[in-house]
C-alpha cells in the first residue's frame, strides 16, 4: 500500500474538495505524493462527470448579491456539506451569483450560459469542478427582485462566508426613504422571512394547489364535525383564512412582537420617515428545498476507507 496516512487524505480534500475515495485512488496512484496527487486530480479531465452528474445533490450553498436596486439569489448544490466549506466551491457560487445580476429574469438555463468572470461560461467552470472536486454539483435555481427606488436589502442566516449560506434573503422595499431607514428595515424583514417561511407575499400569491389542498383537509375535518352544510362551509372558509393570513407575507406577526402584521410594520415604518415604504416582493432560498435526499452514513465511509 501507498505511504500515507489518514491526515494525508484529509489534506488532500482540503486542498481540492474531492471525494474520500477519489483523493485516497489519487494519492495511491502518486505514491503519497500529496502534490502529485493534486495534479492528478486536476488532470482527471471530464471523464467521470458524467457519471457523477446522477448523483443526488442536496448540500451547497446560496449566495445572495445586490447591485443598486437590483438583487438576485442562486442556490448550487453540491453532494456532501465538507465540499460547501471548501474555497473553491465558495468562490464559484460567489462568482456565479455576481454572473447571475447580468441575467434578465429568473432564467436558470441563461444563467449556466452566461459569461463567467474568470473566463468561459458558468457551465465551464461547473463542468472543471465537478472533475476537480469529485461529486456532482448543480446550479439549480435564481430568482431576481428589483425596485425603481429604493433599497434590495440581502441577508444570509448562518453565513458560511460572506453572502454565502444555506438560507438567502433578499427584500425588496420600495420607496423614496433613504437607506439609512430601508437597510435596517430591510435587514429585520429578511430576519423574518428567514424564521417564518411565507409562502407568498400576500394571499393572492398563494399557489393555488397548496389552496386546494388545505381546502380538502379543512372540508373532511367539517364533514367529520357532523354540523350542518351552511356551518361547515363558514369552518372550511375559516380555516382557509386563516392558512392564508399565517403564510402570506404581509398578514403574518411580525416575530419580534408576535403580534404585529408585516403590513403594519412596514406602513409604520413609511410613517416615521415621512416617506411611504411598499414591501414589493422578496425571495427565500433555503439550501436543498424539495430535493430528496439520501441518508448518507458518513462513519460508515470514514470506517470503509480506513480498511482500503
Amino acid at each position: 500500500m501507498a505511504d500515507f496516512t489518514v491526515a494525508d487524505v484529509k489534506t488532500l480534500r482540503e486542498k481540492t474538495g474531492a471525494g474520500m475515495m477519489d483523493a485516497k485512488k489519487a494519492l495511491v496512484e502518486a505514491g503519497g505524493d500529496i502534490e502529485a496527487a493534486v495534479d492528478a486530480l486536476r488532470a482527471k479531465g471530464l471523464a467521470a462527470v458524467q457519471k457523477k452528474s446522477s448523483r443526488t445533490a442536496a448540500e451547497g450553498l446560496v449566495g445572495v448579491a445586490v447591485e443598486g436596486t437590483k438583487g438576485v439569489a442562486v442556490e448550487v448544490n453540491s453532494e456532501t456539506d465538507f465540499v460547501a466549506k471548501n474555497d473553491q466551491f465558495q468562490d464559484f457560487v460567489t462568482k456565479t451569483t455576481a454572473a447571475a445580476l447580468g441575467v434578465d429574469g429568473d432564467d436558470i438555463e441563461a444563467l449556466k450560459s452566461a459569461e463567467y468572470p474568470d473566463g468561459g461560461t458558468v457551465t465551464d467552470k461547473l463542468v472543471s469542478n465537478v472533475a476537480t472536486i469529485g461529486e456532482n454539483q448543480q446550479v439549480r435555481r435564481m430568482k431576481t427582485v428589483t425596485v425603481s427606488s429604493g433599497s434590495v436589502v440581502p441577508y444570509v442566516h448562518n453565513a458560511a462566508a460572506t453572502n454565502l449560506g444555506k438560507i438567502g434573503v433578499l427584500v425588496a422595499l420600495e420607496s423614496e426613504a433613504g437607506a439609512d431607514v430601508l437597510e435596517p428595515l430591510g435587514k429585520q424583514l429578511a430576519m423574518h422571512i428567514a424564521a417564518a417561511f411565507p409562502q407568498a407575499l400576500d394571499a393572492d400569491g398563494l399557489d393555488a394547489d397548496v389552496i386546494a389542498r388545505e381546502r380538502a383537509i379543512a372540508q373532511e375535518k367539517a364533514n367529520e364535525s357532523g354540523k350542518p352544510e351552511q356551518v361547515q362551509e363558514k369552518m372550511v372558509e375559516g380555516a382557509i383564512k386563516k392558512f392564508a393570513k399565517e403564510n402570506a407575507l404581509l398578514s403574518q406577526l411580525f416575530v419580534m412582537d408576535n403580534k404585529t402584521p408585516i403590513a403594519d410594520v412596514v406602513a409604520a415604518a413609511g410613517k416615521e420617515a415621512g416617506k411611504a415604504i411598499v414591501l414589493k416582493d422578496y425571495v427565500r432560498f433555503q439550501l436543498g428545498e424539495g430535493i430528496e435526499k439520501k441518508e448518507e452514513d458518513f462513519a460508515a465511509e470514514v470506517a470503509a476507507t480506513l480498511k482500503g
